[in-house]
């Protein structure tokens, strides 16, 4: 049984348009019966919610135990900015947040990091959307290890799609754990999508497709 949490997340992404079922191709290379689309939120109420969504998430695995949050360009960028706010309403905890330029601003401040400036010894963690193979979290660490001496224990995002990442017999969760040390939690996971669906008698043919996409690919 999926919880009730969970399920509201699911519906809320379903109601954004940012979870879509079809047939989509992966930053991977793979074909997936769904796709999710972070940057399908554009609303004011809709961001706010999110921002709740994973202010809990965060209080609940890593608490106030960090010193800043980072978003990588461009779609963690709002995801980062939501859930500073979020735990600052919700939680009074109010921490700093910060961002990359896809490009560095060679005028005025200069630099490729906008907000806060980390310092040796930051406990950072990283707001991102989903992981799918792992590639924008080996294109993310060595941008915030440049900074300064940091370290990110924690990693928060949307979907854990539970795939298999770059070695066969583990995911890209399970990888990045063991190449960087940090801890992936998610909202929900693909499994949670796929109880979900099994509650609908309308997705019965998206429910076939799942599947044989988490046969073929996934590690639960």
């Amino acid at each position: 049984m999926i919880s009730a949490s969970k399920k509201e997340f699911i519906e809320f992404m379903m109601s954004a348009d940012v979870l879509r079922f079809g047939e989509f191709k992966t930053k991977s290379g793979r074909l997936s019966p769904y796709f999710v689309n972070t940057g399908n939120y554009k609303t004011g109420a809709q961001i706010s919610t999110l921002g709740k969504f994973y202010a809990q998430c965060i209080m609940e695995h890593c608490g106030e135990n960090f010193d800043a949050m980072f978003g990588p360009a461009y779609k963690g960028i709002p995801l980062a900015t939501s859930a500073a706010g979020a735990l600052a309403r919700e939680y009074n905890v109010d921490k700093p947040y910060f961002f990359n330029r896809k490009e560095a601003k060679d005028h005025g401040e200069g630099g490729n990091l906008v907000g806060y400036q980390p310092k040796d010894g930051d406990r950072i963690i990283i707001i991102e959307d989903v992981i799918t193979a792992g590639t924008a979290v080996r294109e993310t660490v060595p941008i915030l290890q440049n900074a300064a001496k940091v370290t990110i224990p924690d990693m928060f995002i949307s979907v854990n799609r539970c795939e298999v990442g770059q070695n066969p017999g583990k995911t890209a969760v399970m990888e990045v754990k063991e190449q960087f040390g940090i801890n992936v939690h998610a909202i929900i996971t693909v499994a949670d999508i796929y109880e979900y669906l099994k509650e609908k008698p309308e997705y019965a043919s998206v429910l076939a497709n799942m599947e044989k996409y988490m046969e073929q690919y996934c590690i639960l």
